[in-house]
């Protein structure tokens, strides 16, 4: 019998993650809730159109007008989370530029008096921006913490984390990356902006905050799961077009990096959307350079352009490149590794003593950097400079902390300059700007550049997982531009040709360090280029990429994915772990399946529901003869709405008129999405009498009738494949069917309009017996 079968078999996300090999143990306590690392808990999304008589009832109301008012709203909202990601990013930058301008002019002119006196207050100004940044996400919005590119990742994978997207949390990724870049941390405000986006992204398609009273109805048209996933992935790209304005790249990332599906139709509201976004970046810039900014100048949005640098490359060449690409990969593998060692023990150990440590170990973080990045320079012997050149544009010496290179500090003479103080004793942008720039050959030392690389590889390490907002791009980018530059100083000095240029170089060990640790590969090409403003390098870009990524998989996996596994989130990769191809569906479900009669009493739902954590749950049915049938799934979250409406209780246990329109439907599909960034209700939520306990509910109305269905004996691989490529939230698993009634091939899918714009016709195939 079926029902006997269907025992053993309904197949849910739980299900599936908790029989991968390699999963951490103790992570998953029941079918339904997913357990993170800290004790919280993750749930899957309903990415899936749940079909029932509400759906198709709603769906004949709704005309032409409406599809049309539809597609105009979904524009609407791209332009406007393009919009805000744009005018979040700007703030963001000039808030940033102008503490770091503000900081340094400050510590400048004390150092003209005394040194120990600029020394305190650099290192004051520094921990008053990090204290400020830790304070908000420990005391404010927990969720802020870090990059958030995991857990959005998960987010579009299908995992629900509570409190990624809330207002609270994008209030505190704005203004804790501000103090946590400003405060001159070795992270980035690039990862944040991602998460900001998509927090923009997210409000809009709830309508705003109701917590905080900043909703609005007529913006609440989107309440389903799917399209709330279709406003965060424009949001995602917005972000990253707004942190590199890189909109083609932005594109690129969500395709390549954080969506486990993809549409066409997607694909242009995401490069409206980034579009958008470099609009907004580029007309800041351009206020922005008539001196209306502050400190804020044309360097604060990220743009390296090294246009004017190697025009061209030798085929000898192509060795030193590729041993960037190799050095890329290990560097980055052995920086995935010492971060997942780090966090683990901070999650596990340290961040458990509660907010005070934490507060305690990023001020002690923000101490260290502040007394290396002013410190180490001091040690270092200041260089003469070199012969001006009136086309180069470039000037020596150049006060610290100003746009430039060949940074005078603590030099005794006027026409020198400090390289170590050039990269170190400077923001992050202005210093990839030093290391990346043209026609500066001999302008730092290999001893100066192997000691900034040790201790800001160092830092860097340390400083990702504190509770702050931090972002991995910008340093990666330092950290390869560094050891780039070393090759270039290497070639340069090996084959004698005074047309290779070192910053060439630093482009290229930049990739390389990002390619080995994050393992992008088209989209950050495609970035690398958009922010260089050099077509001609894309070549040699792929190359070292390339070779990066196939280095850095032979150790681990990429930073996103080793983070996202410790904190707990349950990610589908895009390719099954191996052992699944030995393995089937049935041998997938190892847990006792519950089900529902069609027509249930509410005192048993009630039990059902406090005894257990499933999401999903199977309802069967008998027809005249007896035989037993699953007529579709019952969403738990469809069963607390149910309860809590009590519209729908009835006194006898038959089952209605189960023609269409024989019963009024009381619920809207709406009412049974959760809001987003929720927990939604629970069953302790409801309270019931013992009146209302006796009544049934007919179940019928409000299931899904059709579940995707896989058979007993289809393999692990090709489940996991279809689960993960159409974003589902479970599968049936039952035994092979006796009989075929039908074959569907790729001419039946072709419908063709008739005359009669209410007709189809459809393509129909014979079938021959065989």
């Amino acid at each position: 019998m079926l029902s006997n079968h269907l025992q053993n078999g309904i197949e849910t996300a739980k299900m599936v993650w908790s029989r991968i090999p390699n999963a951490e143990e103790g992570d998953h306590e029941d079918a339904g809730l997913l357990r993170k690392s800290d004790g919280s808990s993750v749930e899957s999304l309903e990415y899936e159109v749940v079909e029932n008589h509400a759906y198709w009832e709603e769906q004949d109301q709704r005309g032409k007008l409406f599809l049309v008012y539809y597609v105009v709203v979904k524009w609407f909202f791209a332009l406007l989370i393009g919009i805000g990601t744009g005018l979040a990013a700007v703030f963001i930058n000039l808030s940033v530029e102008n503490f770091a301008g503000w900081k340094f002019a400050l510590t400048f002119s004390i150092i003209q008096k005394s040194y120990v006196a600029g020394f305190i207050v650099y290192v004051l100004i520094n921990l008053v921006l990090v204290l400020s940044s830790v304070y908000i996400i420990t005391h404010f919005a927990p969720a802020a913490a870090g990059s958030g590119i995991p857990e959005i990742k998960g987010y579009l994978n299908g995992v629900d984390i509570h409190g990624v997207l809330l207002f609270r949390t994008l209030i505190g990724k704005i203004f804790g990356s501000i103090g946590s870049v400003g405060g001159g941390l070795a992270l980035g405000k690039e990862g944040p902006l991602v998460h900001t986006g998509a927090c923009i992204a997210s409000l809009l398609g709830q309508g705003g905050s109701t917590k905080y009273h900043l909703s609005s109805r007529w913006l609440q048209i989107f309440k389903s799961d799917r399209d709330r996933r279709d406003l965060v992935t424009c949001g995602c790209a917005a972000g990253v077009a707004a942190a590199f304005r890189a909109p083609v790249g932005g594109v690129l990332f969500a395709l390549e990096e954080v969506t486990s599906w993809w549409r066409s139709q997607l694909m242009w509201r995401v490069f409206f959307t980034s579009a958008i976004v470099a609009v907004v970046v580029r007309t800041a810039m351009g206020w922005c350079k008539s001196g209306n900014c502050g400190h804020f100048g044309s360097g604060g949005f990220i743009i390296w352009d090294i246009s004017g640098g190697q025009e061209d490359y030798s085929f000898e060449e192509l060795l030193p490149m590729a041993v960037i690409g190799v050095i890329g990969g290990l560097l980055g593998a052995l920086f995935n590794q010492l971060t997942l060692y780090i966090s683990y023990w901070r999650r596990n150990h340290l961040h458990k003593k509660g907010n005070r440590v934490k507060i305690i170990e990023a001020c002690l973080v923000s101490l260290i950097t502040s007394i290396i990045s002013f410190g180490l320079p001091l040690l270092r012997k200041c260089s003469p400079c070199p012969d001006s050149d009136p086309d180069s544009g470039l000037e020596c010496p150049r006060p610290p902390g100003m746009y430039g290179n060949y940074v005078n500090f603590y030099c005794s003479k006027e026409k020198e300059y400090n390289d170590l103080a050039t990269i170190f004793f400077n923001t992050q942008d202005d210093a990839i700007r030093n290391l990346f720039s043209a026609k500066t050959i001999h302008e730092f030392s290999a001893q100066s550049l192997l000691t900034f690389l040790v201790m800001f590889y160092t830092l860097a390490v340390v400083t990702f997982g504190t509770a702050v907002p931090a972002g991995q791009f910008v340093p990666g980018i330092m950290i390869g531009s560094t050891y780039g530059r070393l090759v270039g100083m290497f070639v340069v000095n090996f084959y004698k040709k005074l047309s290779i240029e070192e910053g060439t170089y630093a482009l290229l060990g930049a990739a390389s360090f990002l390619g080995g640790s994050m393992r992008m590969t088209v989209s950050l090409c495609v970035i690398m280029v958009e922010i260089t403003n050099n077509l001609k390098l894309l070549p040699l870009i792929m190359l070292v990429l390339l070779i990066s990524k196939a280095v850095g998989d032979a150790f681990n996996e990429g930073l996103y994915e080793e983070q996202a596994r410790l904190r707990g989130i349950p990610l589908l990769e895009s390719k099954p772990k191996y052992q699944m191809r030995k393995m089937t569906a049935k041998e997938a479900c190892g847990q006792r399946v519950v089900s529902f009669p069609r027509v249930v009493k509410v005192a048993d739902i009630v039990s059902i529901l406090r005894s257990n954590k499933h999401n999903g749950f199977p309802v069967i049915d008998h027809t005249r003869i007896g035989e037993t049938l699953v007529i579709g799934l019952m969403p738990r979250s469809h069963l607390l709405v149910l309860l809590q409406s009590k519209v729908d209780f009835q006194l006898s246990p038959l089952p209605s008129d189960p023609r269409p329109g024989s019963r009024p439907i009381r619920h809207t599909p709406s009412e049974f999405v959760k809001p987003a960034s929720s927990k939604g209700i629970s069953i302790e939520d409801i309270h019931l009498s013992s009146d209302d306990l006796e009544m049934y509910i007919d179940l019928a109305p409000f299931l899904n009738p059709s579940p995707y269905i896989v058979p007993e004996d289809m393999s692990l691989t090709k489940v996991y494949n279809l689960f993960r490529q159409l974003g589902l939230r479970h599968i049936f698993v039952v035994p092979r069917p006796s009989r075929v009634i039908g074959l569907i091939t790729r001419k039946d899918l072709l419908i063709e309009d008739s005359e009669e714009s209410d007709t189809v016709e459809l393509q129909s195939t014979s079938i021959s017996a065989s």
